[in-house]
């Protein structure tokens, strides 16, 4: 798994870090910026992100089978 900091570029996975740092915030979690732009949780997650401030895992996916012509299957 690789751990990253800048923004993911798919979309989904974008969603799914913000989501997932304004649930910690929900629960008490203090923000990693000094003086947010907002009280929302969501867009204090969405600045913690753009700031590189946030950390996250990306699984490894494994590559998909070839056949014995070279061309993979779906």
């Amino acid at each position: 798994m690789a751990v990253l900091r800048q923004a993911p570029e798919s979309q989904f996975a974008h969603v799914v870090v913000v989501a997932r740092r304004a649930r910690q915030l929900m629960i008490g979690g203090r923000p990693l910026v000094e003086n947010p732009k907002s009280r929302k949780n969501t867009r204090i997650a969405e600045e913690e992100l753009q700031q590189g401030l946030l950390e996250y895992e990306v699984p490894d996916l494994p590559e998909e089978p070839e056949d014995k012509d070279g061309k993979r299957h779906k």
